[in-house]
């Protein structure tokens, strides 16, 4: 392996890895598993994404994984809500739990004194099984047997103590609603394994790498990982970047050369691809970081040009009408600008085949 990879050789082979240098003719599940999972605060997105990068995508396709439980809806990487097949939710989930154990601590903690946390993540596990319930409903429920704690500091107890997945209809394409939640263990009917830190890693160098052991700590939340990357040492390569930065990655796995086609594509919001790395620049700068990222949490929808975050796109509807809207952070080729405008025009077929179309560049 090269002893120096450039930003562009970084680039190509995260994009080839989350199936964005070409429309994969995969399954939607297998696609999902490839790239460990899709952030999902929002229902909609995930399916964004997975059109940006499957040949074919329907929306039904997903809508089925989720109602036929091939696919959940839980908190994992950072504490957030993730789009994952069952067998990596069964997987991830015991990892990631020092994770939400802190956030639990960080927020919570103060209205939690003097409560016993396995009683109530007990209690609140009958109750969840027993049929799926929303926040507010268990939080309340809760606060009838602990009526002198917070009903918003108890429902969190749950939902770091106990697995919780989202239950159908939340998830479903273009369905509105509360998400209401049971324990992925009755609804996968599986038991979750020990916690395997290594092969979680394993899977995040699959579909991110070359990465480094803090990259690897941004996308999951976790900490003191470096004995992680020294035990999987022996199953590793490693480079580093143009920094300095020792990078891990698999023997096999894809790395493109830096000036490999890369074409448009337009990212849906909370996309991966931009929370996965602590140094975000091989596929985002810093400038344009700040445009993307907002003070409330939100990760906008991006454009792709050249494999780089190059603007943002927003879809709006009503009754008969949809346009997408395009802010480019600076002027691109009149040949570009067509991709875009091809690009935008296949998401409204697929994202609104009944309305009349219109797209916009800013």
């Amino acid at each position: 392996m090269t002893d120096t990879l450039p930003r562009a050789a970084l680039n190509r082979a995260v994009l080839a890895r989350q199936l964005l240098l070409a429309r994969a003719d995969l399954p939607a599940e297998r696609a999902i598993e490839r790239l460990a999972g899709m952030q999902a605060q929002a229902p909609n997105p995930p399916y964004v994404g997975l059109w940006a990068r499957l040949a074919g995508f329907a929306p039904e396709q997903l809508s089925q994984l989720v109602t036929e439980r091939k696919v959940v809806r839980i908190a994992l990487m950072r504490g957030t809500i993730h789009l994952v097949t069952a067998a990596d939710c069964l997987l991830l989930r015991p990892v990631v739990q020092p994770v939400l154990d802190r956030g639990l601590r960080n927020t919570y903690g103060r209205q939690l004194v003097g409560l016993d946390l396995d009683e109530v993540a007990a209690y609140g596990r009958e109750l969840v099984e027993q049929r799926p319930l929303t926040f507010a409903e268990l939080g309340e429920q809760l606060a009838g047997r602990w009526p002198d704690h917070a009903a918003d500091a108890l429902a969190p107890v749950v939902r770091t103590r106990v697995p919780l997945v989202q239950v159908p209809p939340r998830g479903l394409w273009n369905t509105s609603g509360q998400a209401a939640h049971t324990s992925a263990e009755t609804w996968l009917g599986a038991a979750l394994p020990q916690p395997s830190v290594d092969e979680a890693v394993l899977r995040y160098l699959a579909a991110y790498g070359p990465a480094s052991v803090r990259d690897a700590q941004a996308w999951s939340g976790l900490t003191r990982l470096r004995e992680v990357f020294d035990r999987l040492l022996p199953r590793l390569v490693t480079c580093t970047d143009e920094s300095g930065t020792t990078l891990y990655d698999l023997p096999d796995a894809p790395r493109p050369a830096a000036d490999t086609p890369a074409p448009v594509r337009l990212l849906g919001e909370f996309d991966n691809m931009l929370l996965s790395y602590a140094d975000r620049t091989r596929v985002l700068s810093e400038p344009h970081r700040a445009r993307v990222f907002t003070v409330n949490g939100i990760i906008r929808a991006t454009v792709l040009v050249d494999g780089y975050v190059a603007g943002m796109w927003r879809l709006a509807r009503d009754r008969d009408t949809a346009a997408v809207t395009v802010e480019l952070f600076q002027p691109v080729s009149p040949a570009i600008q067509d991709e875009i405008v091809a690009e935008a025009a296949a998401l409204l077929t697929f994202a609104a085949p009944a309305a009349v179309h219109d797209v916009r560049l800013v």
